[in-house]
């Protein structure tokens, strides 16, 4: 009879005895400094799945620390530079929310869409961040007219527009093969009133083309 109990009591002793172990290496109630220093060991060490965990819990145990500031935009650029551009993206929205004033919003606004942009290494996949990130560009240089980010706003406007023209042609293509005569002349009136239509790039095989997008 008590051999019958063994197994379960073998698997109930490892179980808790994971949960204990696990604790063991939990970290709580830090200092501010100790969690930011540990956000930069983490990044130095490559591992930036341990850096967000050290900054959830430097923003969840020291909400008004001043280290918060710095810790977002480290992360911000190191996601960056890994191409982890959603958690970048994060970093950058939490940043503006809680940072942003009347002097830096300028510079945070065109952060935000250059993080979008660097997105496009499949532009096909993800038509509306295309279209998200024409509007947000033009509303961009309308808010600020004289802003000294415009030029690098006009070259990443002109990209888009190029890749917004392809995706069209490819759309008007499929459209016409499926007998969809109407909802091709829609994608065409766009083709048609795009600026770049004539631009010798304007071609998916174009190997300048393969060159404009990050």
């Amino acid at each position: 009879m008590i051999i019958r109990y063994i197994g379960p009591l073998i698997l109930l002793a490892a179980f808790f005895g994971g949960c204990a172990s696990k604790k063991e290496h939990e970290v709580y109630n830090k200092p501010a400094a100790w969690w930011y220093k540990e956000i930069l060991k983490k990044v130095a060490a490559g591992n930036m799945d341990k850096a967000d965990d050290a900054y959830t819990s430097l923003a969840s145990e020291h909400v008004a620390s001043p280290y918060l500031r710095e810790a977002m935009m480290i992360l911000y650029r190191v996601h960056m530079e890994e191409e982890e551009y959603l958690m970048a993206q994060f970093y950058l929205d939490s940043y503006i929310k809680r940072y942003a004033t009347g002097r830096n919003i300028e510079y945070l606004r065109y952060l935000k869409i250059k993080t979008k942009f660097a997105q496009f290494k499949h532009p096909k996949r993800n038509q509306k961040l295309l279209l998200d990130t024409i509007t947000e560009a033009n509303s961009y240089e309308e808010k600020f007219p004289s802003s000294q980010y415009n030029p690098l706003v006009d070259t990443m406007l002109t990209k888009l527009y190029l890749t917004e023209l392809i995706l069209n042609r490819d759309i008007v293509s499929l459209y016409k093969r499926l007998g969809r005569k109407k909802a091709a002349e829609i994608y065409q009136k766009k083709i048609d009133a795009s600026w770049l239509k004539e631009t010798p790039v304007a071609t998916e095989n174009s190997n300048l083309f393969q060159k404009i997008l990050p």
